[in-house]
């Protein structure tokens, strides 16, 4: 089915279904409960700093994104679905303000993941296909320090049953979260970024 666009020009546009799901929408306000100037965002951002001097709530309208404490892509992560976000530096225990953000593509295809005990893909390996709540309990690994996402969008935590500080893995090698600079974190949980979270 497709929808098309009322336009007074003569080529009208025309959006699939599928286009219009997975388009994201996030709302970004200078004050808490949505007050102040607001940055509507329909797209990956590096640095909000041009548009908005502190953004202290948001709200998603459609989509999933991950923001981010520092330009970049940078810093502290957390994961956003649709809904409200009045006071989101309390509920995160965040002492900054989003810096960047990044849309997460809707995927509907199936996850694999290859996850190291050691950088550069040294040490046991395992390959998963679903989520783990514990790495220690299933696969007897201590330390998760490098990564291979052949398929899917997932989040990694820093503690057991999707706890604690998190970050997105999209498709491609991770071969040193040091480097990364995520250094001081030791990944023990992990889930996949499923379409049902949209």
């Amino acid at each position: 089915m497709q929808y098309r666009s009322r336009s007074n020009n003569s080529s009208a546009a025309i959006m699939s279904t599928t286009d219009m799901n997975m388009r994201g929408k996030i709302i970004f306000y200078e004050d808490r409960n949505f007050q102040g100037r607001h940055y509507e965002c329909m797209s990956d951002c590096a640095d909000m700093s041009s548009y908005m001097s502190r953004c202290h709530s948001c709200r998603v309208e459609s989509g999933c994104f991950m923001v981010y404490d520092r330009p970049n892509y940078m810093g502290n992560q957390y994961f956003f679905r649709r809904g409200e976000y009045a006071d989101y530096m309390s509920m995160m225990g965040w002492r900054d303000c989003i810096r960047s953000c990044r849309m997460i593509p809707m995927y509907r295809g199936s996850y694999r993941m290859r996850i190291y005990e050691r950088e550069n893909f040294g040490g046991m390996m395992h390959e998963c296909m679903d989520d783990c709540d514990n790495f220690m309990d299933r696969y007897r690994m201590s330390d998760c320090m490098s990564c291979h996402v052949m398929d899917g969008h997932w989040l990694m935590y820093e503690q057991p049953h999707y706890r604690g500080r998190m970050m997105y893995m999209r498709p491609g090698e991770y071969r040193s979260f040091r480097e990364m600079g995520y250094g001081g974190m030791r990944f023990m949980s992990m889930r996949r970024i499923m379409d049902s979270f949209y």
